[in-house]
């Protein structure tokens, strides 16, 4: 990612391409996976925010092939959103300190202070749960 880009910090995952294949209600997020062809890969990330979404979440497959689910927020004073790094096994912060944390949220370097609280994820089936309480 450029310079240009993270002191504007523009990160590098997007929301999905299908607008429709997440929900939220009652504190849960569902996402089809089949309609998220984003998370079909190692590496792959969407974005979920807006509409009745309380904050930003950052949902990926790690490179252990598993799925992770982090509030897309960094825990330096800018707040800025998050960006998985395939194949380094961590996410790091779209600002100029690039903070990196691990996919259970630990800070492993950085301007960041504090660990990320990482979501509950469950795979149901063809859907993918995310738990924000």
């Amino acid at each position: 990612m450029g310079l240009f880009k993270r002191i504007l910090g523009i990160c590098e995952n997007r929301p999905p391409a299908d607008a429709g294949c997440w929900s939220f209600a009652d504190g849960k997020i569902e996402i089809a996976l089949a309609r998220a062809v984003e998370l079909a890969q190692p590496g792959g990330a969407i974005r979920l925010e807006g509409g009745s979404l309380p904050r930003r979440v950052l949902v990926f497959r790690g490179d252990d092939g598993r799925y992770h689910a982090l509030p897309n927020r960094c825990t330096h004073i800018a707040h800025r959103r998050l960006d998985v790094l395939p194949g380094q096994g961590k996410i790091r912060c779209c600002s100029i300190g690039q903070s990196e944390f691990d996919y259970a949220g630990r800070r492993l370097a950085g301007s960041a202070k504090e660990s990320i609280m990482p979501l509950a994820v469950e795979v149901d089936g063809d859907k993918l749960i995310v738990s924000l309480e």
